[in-house]
């Protein structure tokens, strides 16, 4: 038998690069139109937290709340599932922090965005407009793209870039299963060796570094 430290991380991985990349395809097959639904929805979160203030952080953060519950039933138990037992406990996270954002965000009102500094939504546009676009650049097919609110990538880094904003302790709380979920891609893609598997770390460190910047300048 051999030793544990002789295995890597492609010793554990339950599935081909194919067949990952072929369960996005399926998956956007099966529920077009619903990424219409899905854009107007990013757009809806995009103006609000442009606009800023209590209230609409309220809103912003119920819309957010639908899209994680969303990905967790129709992609992460539904679909990817099938390839991978631990997507199931991945939906369970999802779903937690849907209704984190719910009882902090929009019944708590904790999601506090503030207005007037419309560039620092950089990260969400990215996630909602860029994103999509790093699989095709890494030679993935256009069927293949993850989109926001439908897929868990761009949903992950476009809440760290709407979370990010946010005043107060609680956007910390908000970004812990987000900014899990980005580790957990960004290691499962660079197992499979994929160009674009630095794009999930890289975007929740942006967000880190964004969220720290008001603490510091509040300290």
């Amino acid at each position: 038998m051999s030793e544990w430290w002789t295995y890597t991380l492609s010793d554990f991985l339950l599935f081909s690069p194919r067949t990952y990349y072929r369960l996005f395809e399926l998956h956007n097959q099966a529920l077009w139109p619903a990424h219409l639904a899905a854009l107007v929805l990013g757009l809806a979160v995009l103006v609000l937290a442009a606009r800023g203030g209590p209230v609409r952080g309220r809103i912003v953060a119920a819309l957010l709340a639908i899209a994680w519950a969303w990905v967790a039933w129709s992609f992460l138990y539904d679909r990817y599932a099938t390839i991978n037992w631990a997507a199931a406990w991945f939906a369970g996270l999802f779903l937690a922090q849907a209704v984190l954002l719910v009882l902090a965000g929009t019944l708590g009102g904790k999601l506090d965005l503030a207005a007037g500094r419309p560039w620092r939504l950089g990260l969400f546009a990215f996630a909602l407009a860029v994103q999509p676009l790093a699989g095709v650049l890494a030679g993935r097919d256009w069927a293949q793209v993850e989109t926001f609110a439908m897929t868990p990538d761009p949903t992950a880094v476009g809440t760290l870039g709407i979370v990010a904003l946010a005043s107060g302790p609680w956007r910390w709380g908000l970004m812990v299963i987000p900014v899990l979920w980005c580790l957990v891609s960004g290691a499962t893609l660079w197992t499979m060796e994929a160009p674009d598997a630095f794009v999930p770390p890289l975007a929740a460190l942006v967000a880190l570094v964004l969220a720290a910047r008001p603490a510091r300048a509040s300290g």
